[in-house]
Order: structure tokens, then C-alpha cells, then sequence
């Protein structure tokens, strides 16, 4: 603007702003002399100075100290007496700063956002409970999903007809137990359902040598994966409107977990399966993958416009959370999960009672109907 004004002294105002893509009456308003603010005049029928104070004084007396103006206009009204509006009272109070929340409202305490990440399987978990509607209104039976995030596998699953801490360590006993967990080698990750946060499952934890972690309140999106399994679960065309029987869950989860694990293409894992990516055997896979590309490169080239097409590579690091410096990186953020097929001696479909110290335990805290699968 100081460019076209210093221009137009020169060659005219019109000019100048054809020059340099100023609308002219962008120019006249700019170059107007600012005008002092305008001075309201008082109102005639505005309250005096004096009996402003009144007012305020009857406010701030001991008796309606803790009123609202609502409360005291009408309780002036009531005793023959009336000083102005409650709106009127109402400005008077936020002219001098006097108006402001009087309920105690709720405050949550800053948690920190839990950032892990995981490079291989066995590394980190996230498990997470899902209701199943039952033959009858109101009623449900639960799906209890422990899945590996960096190779989208289910290590664990059972239904039940109840949420249960006890149901969720046998779960998680029997899950590492299979895997052959070592101490320190895992993080479980959940939300804070009461399963979750019972005292039960973090002594298990600290039995095991697991470290737990948990999602922070009231932010689903801090536990992405078993999110995500449980929308592909029942997303799923077979996946009823309704379960009549505890056994029928059971059936449609052993179907679909062996479906998922085992033949879905994950596209978070370069569409490689989450069994093959959990027990090393992407590499082989991809190395097949590429033969294939480079045969169809050979034999037309023109269709692929001269590049050399590649298989999707394997990800090499999968977070929850990742640290701001890589968000805009490529590392895998969220994504589905599969579950063990039950012909794999390592996966999780678990019927007999642990062997362990902890696993004794848990099977003397199970309720009858805690049929871990």
C-alpha cells in the first residue's frame, strides 16, 4: 500500500493501482483519515450514578450475597420494592467484573500420552473388550481381543457371558505363556475399562514381568488397533445382528480370527498376512512378490510407463502415538487385527489351565463359564 500511495503522487491514483493490482477502493479506504472513536451519548433513561450504587450495595449485602439477580429482583418484588431489572443487575455486575462461574466445574489433571512403538512381534500388545448382542434385548456376551500391533496378529480371544478381571489374566497369562514372553520383553497396552485398571491384571502383569500402560481418559484413539479389529469383526457380511448362544460366538470368532490371521492381506503390513509377518516369514513372501513384478516388467514394460514396479515393503516400525518429529513420516499409526488360527501350536485358542505359578492362581479365581479360546 505504501508502494501505490508514493505512486500515485506520480502518475495519478488510477494508474497506480492498475500497476500494481490495488483496487481503488481498497486505496480511498486505507488513505482515510482515522476518526476518533465515537462517544455514546448517555442515555436518558440510564440509571444515576446513585442509584447505581444502591443497587449494587443491596447485591453485595450479607442477605443476597450468594443470590443470583434473578433470585433477588424477585425477591424484592415480593417485598413491594423495585431498583431495576435483573438484566439491569446483571451489567452492572459485569461492568465491574462480578459475573462468573459459580459451580465448581470439572477439571482433569493433564495425563501423558502414552508413545510406543514396536519393531518386531512380542514387543507390544493392545487388548480391548467388545460387547456382542445376545438372543434378547439388553443382553450381551463379551469378546476379550489380545492382539500384537506390529504384526497385527490376535495372540488370545474368548468370549464370555460377563466382564471379568479374572477372565482378562488368564487371558493374558496363557497369551505369553504360548508366545513364549520372557520378562521385560513385553508392554500390554489397553484403555481404562475396570478390566483393564483391576488390581488383578497389574499384579499378573508385574508376576510376568510385563509392563502395562493405558490409554488416556476419555480418547479412543490411543488404542487404534484394537479399535480397528473390532470394526473389521463386525463389519464383517456373516457377522449376525444377533448371537443366540454363547457357542455360537464362539464358532463365528473361531471362523473369522482363522480367516483374519491367515488369509486376509493387511494394508498396513504391504497386504502380507498377520501369521506371515508374526512367525518371519515376510521376506520370503515379498522376494516371490517381486519375481512376479519383474517377469510382468519383462514382458510389457510400456505398460508400467517404464517403471520398475516394486512390491509394498514390509513396515520396519509400528507406534502408538509417534513422537511429533516423525508424524509425517511413514510409520504405521493404526490399523486392524487378525487372530491366531487354532492349528498353529504357538497361537492362542486355549482350553487347558496355565502351568505356571500365575497360571495356578487364576484358575482358582475363574468363574465357571471362563472358556478361554
Amino acid at each position: 500500500m505504501i508502494a501505490a500511495i508514493d505512486l500515485a503522487h506520480r502518475v495519478g491514483v488510477r494508474p497506480a493501482c492498475t500497476a500494481l493490482g490495488v483496487a481503488r477502493p481498497t486505496f480511498y479506504r486505507r488513505n482515510q483519515p482515522k476518526l476518533p472513536p465515537a462517544v455514546r451519548p448517555r442515555p436518558p433513561l440510564a440509571l444515576s450514578g446513585s442509584e447505581e450504587q444502591v443497587i449494587l450495595d443491596t447485591l453485595h449485602c450479607e442477605r443476597f450475597v450468594n443470590d443470583a439477580p434473578a433470585e433477588i429482583h424477585a425477591t424484592l418484588l415480593d417485598e413491594g420494592q423495585y431498583l431495576c431489572s435483573a438484566r439491569t443487575m446483571y451489567r452492572l455486575l459485569v461492568r465491574h467484573q462480578e459475573v462468573r462461574e459459580r459451580r465448581r466445574q470439572l477439571t482433569h489433571p493433564p495425563v501423558a500420552k502414552p508413545e510406543l512403538i514396536a519393531t518386531a512381534p512380542n514387543q507390544v500388545w493392545s487388548w480391548d473388550i467388545t460387547k456382542l448382542m445376545g438372543p434378547a434385548k439388553w443382553s450381551y456376551f463379551y469378546l476379550y481381543v489380545l492382539m500384537d500391533i506390529f504384526s497385527r496378529y490376535v495372540v488370545g480371544w474368548l468370549v464370555a457371558e460377563r466382564e471379568c478381571s479374572a477372565l482378562a489374566q488368564r487371558l493374558i497369562c496363557e497369551s505369553a505363556h504360548k508366545q513364549g514372553v520372557e520378562p521385560g520383553q513385553l508392554t500390554v497396552h489397553s484403555d481404562r475399562g475396570p478390566s483393564m485398571t483391576s488390581k488383578g491384571v497389574a499384579q499378573m502383569m508385574g508376576d510376568l514381568g510385563i509392563t502395562k500402560t493405558h490409554s488416556r481418559p476419555y480418547t479412543s484413539n490411543d488404542n487404534p488397533f484394537s479399535e480397528a479389529l473390532f470394526k473389521t469383526t463386525k463389519y464383517r457380511p456373516e457377522f449376525p445382528d444377533r448371537f443366540a448362544t454363547n457357542q455360537q460366538a464362539v464358532a463365528f470368532g473361531r471362523e473369522f480370527f482363522s480367516w483374519y490371521n491367515t488369509e486376509h492381506h493387511h494394508s498396513g503390513l504391504g497386504f502380507l498376512t498377520p501369521q506371515v509377518v508374526h512367525y518371519d516369514d515376510a521376506q520370503r513372501l515379498i522376494a516371490i512378490r517381486a519375481v512376479a513384478l519383474d517377469q510382468a516388467f519383462e514382458r510389457t514394460p510400456q505398460r508400467f510407463k517404464g517403471h520398475k514396479p516394486l512390491p509394498p515393503p514390509l513396515p520396519t516400525a509400528v507406534y502408538i502415538n509417534p513422537p511429533t518429529a516423525i508424524q509425517g513420516g511413514a510409520a504405521d499409526k493404526s490399523g486392524a487385527l487378525g487372530s491366531p488360527a487354532s492349528t498353529d501350536p504357538r497361537s492362542v485358542e486355549v482350553h487347558g489351565a496355565a502351568s505356571n505359578r500365575v497360571g495356578a492362581r487364576l484358575e482358582n479365581q475363574s468363574p465357571p463359564e471362563a472358556a478361554i479360546h
